[in-house]
């Protein structure tokens, strides 16, 4: 934990809950009192509280939570800047009612997540990390007739949901040959479907013939174990799901259990439910069943948006967020109403 400058009795104060770059502590530090983390992990709930309880702002990342029993105890806050796109652990309606904007990063996050999406993709059907810890073994003496996988040409590809993140999934699949379908509740409009190429189907239809299932939906009561074990059981036999959306989308023992029963091919996640603080019910860690099948599942540490000119943006972005509701102007990325 870092204070960036001595205190002034004029100047309002900013929390940093996790470790930023000198970029986005320049744009800041000449117009507030920072707090920063610097450490490598996450602060407990109860530090952000109290770090907090004079604050006006606060720059919040994944791991953080903010709800009315967080806002009682930061009377002072006048903002809640969010460096992240899906905001279901921060309460809205919570933050309106007591006059604190909350804003969101919504397009730096979509292109990066995309593209780990189809890697993950190609890693899992492809057995990438298999191959390399193949290698490493000292066992490689050339090739043999091995490690065969599933390629993108020819095979359908179901994305649900078709936001943003689903059409820049869409998108960057085009080029590989495959026949794109999707679900959600709102249609494309035809130009962007035709764009896309890609066309609308049911849920049902979707995991019925898809034989990679991407989740590009946000998470909220609806979508939670969206995919569950009758879903599962319903998949194309050797299918594979690719979850970089939200954790708790996916049942992950339900997972586990259809990749020790042969019914999933294999799951590549970059997101995982324990991470999910909205749920008060939450996994404490990743399944153990889970993680019991090496060979048949690729994770990632949440590495979506982990690029760095994207973080730099993202951060910058939210920094010019909290700066904005410091003069009194509404914040360019407010996604409530919040009367000055």
């Amino acid at each position: 934990f870092n204070e960036r400058m001595p205190r002034m009795a004029d100047r309002p104060i900013t929390v940093v809950t996790h470790r930023v770059f000198p970029e986005t502590i320049a744009i800041l530090k000449d117009w507030t009192e920072l707090r920063i983390n610097d450490g490598e992990t996450s602060l407990p709930r109860d530090e952000v509280r109290r770090l907090c309880r004079d604050a006006s702002a606060m720059m919040a990342f994944m791991p953080d939570t903010v709800d009315e029993e967080f806002l009682r105890s930061c009377p002072n806050l006048k903002i809640v800047a969010c460096a992240l796109k899906g905001y279901d652990n921060f309460d809205v309606e919570a933050c309106t009612r007591r006059g604190v904007w909350i804003t969101i990063v919504d397009d730096l996050l979509t292109i990066p997540t995309a593209e780990l999406a189809v890697g993950l993709m190609i890693g899992i059907a492809r057995h990438v990390k298999t191959g390399d810890r193949f290698i490493r073994s000292g066992e490689f003496n050339a090739w043999r007739p091995d490690f065969y996988g599933m390629g993108l040409s020819g095979r359908t590809v179901g994305i649900i949901g078709m936001g943003k993140v689903g059409q820049a999934i869409a998108q960057r699949l085009s080029g590989f040959d495959t026949r794109l379908i999707y679900t959600d509740v709102r249609a494309l409009n035809p130009v962007t479907a035709a764009s896309l190429k890609v066309t609308r189907t049911s849920f049902e239809g979707l995991i019925c013939h898809s034989d990679y299932t991407i989740i590009a939906t946000p998470l909220n009561v609806e979508t939670l174990h969206l995919i569950d074990a009758g879903v599962l059981r319903m998949m194309k036999p050797g299918a594979i799901l690719v979850n970089p959306g939200r954790g708790s989308i996916v049942d992950e023992e339900a997972v586990a259990s259809a990749l020790s029963d042969g019914s999933l091919a294999g799951y590549a996640a970059d997101v995982f439910e324990f991470e999910d603080w909205a749920r008060n019910d939450r996994p404490k860690s990743i399944s153990e069943n889970l993680l019991k099948h090496p060979e048949r599942t690729l994770f990632t540490p949440h590495i979506g948006s982990a690029v760095v000119d994207v973080r730099k943006a993202i951060e910058a972005e939210a920094a010019a967020n909290i700066l904005e509701a410091l003069r009194g102007e509404r914040p360019t990325g407010a996604i409530n109403d919040v009367e000055n």
